[in-house]
């Protein structure tokens, strides 16, 4: 929630202002794709390479039926893409936009699962 100001204090300000209810439901429709840990796993294991179903099943420890599952639902929703070769199709997250959402979550959750603390902000102002 925006309170009209344009300070440092005001998210929206950053943004260039309030989002449009296209923006929200986007967005919305994003965290609801993410909103599975077995989706986070694919997605970060996709980040760094490019894999088949088979290679991303076994690295995530589920099952290739369930991941490949997933893996359609999130080529839909544009997180990730696939690419043919041969018999094989291989994903990877190549939207470096998804990317650094993830990375944003994962840093501020501890390995114990705890949220981690905010870094310190750094004064600017001498």
């Amino acid at each position: 929630m925006s309170t009209g100001g344009t300070g440092p204090e005001d998210p929206a300000a950053d943004l260039g202002g309030d989002p449009t209810s296209a923006q929200v439901e986007v967005a919305a429709e994003t965290f609801r794709m993410l909103a599975s840990g077995t989706r986070l796993r694919l997605v970060w294991t996709l980040v760094n390479q490019e894999l088949d179903v088979s290679s991303l099943a076994e690295a995530i420890g589920a099952a290739v039926p369930t991941v490949s599952q997933h893996l359609a639902k999130m080529r839909l929703a544009g997180l990730i893409s696939s690419r043919r070769d041969g018999r094989r199709i291989f994903y990877t997250v190549d939207d470096p936009h998804v990317v650094s959402m993830v990375r944003e979550i994962f840093e501020h959750i501890a390995p114990d699962g705890s949220l981690a603390p905010d870094p310190p902000v750094s004064d600017s102002s001498g």
